[in-house]
């Protein structure tokens, strides 16, 4: 699996040739893991049901079901294995939601961490 890394800013990082991208690592899952869950259902042209449901997992009655909504994402990513640890964290005053995982790739384990 090879994927191209982000920066900081959650942008391509470009100009470095073969290191700018990760190529059969750990990492590489990871990143495609990030970029699912940061995708919004309905968001992308070519196949509006795929991306994660936000707009039905964050809205008012809806305290908790985010989470699993979440797992299914992070497992439904190619070159996932499994699901070693989850936590998240829901500011409701800033309206963020941070999720931190650690995850079984084909390449060994890796931990995400991800603010939405």
């Amino acid at each position: 699996m090879q994927y191209r890394k982000e920066d900081a800013d959650g942008d391509y990082v470009f100009g470095g040739g073969s290191a700018d991208f990760y190529k059969d690592v750990p990492e590489a899952v990871g990143q495609a893991v990030v970029t699912r869950l940061r995708l919004a259902r309905g968001e992308w042209f070519l196949d509006i049901t795929e991306g994660t449901p936000w707009e039905q997992v964050l809205g008012k009655y809806t305290s908790g079901t985010y989470d699993a909504a979440i797992r299914q994402r992070i497992l439904g990513t190619q070159g996932v294995l499994s699901l070693a640890s989850y936590s998240s964290t829901l500011n409701s005053e800033t309206r963020a939601l941070s999720v931190t995982a650690t995850i079984n790739t084909i390449y060994g384990p890796t931990t995400i961490q991800a603010t939405f």
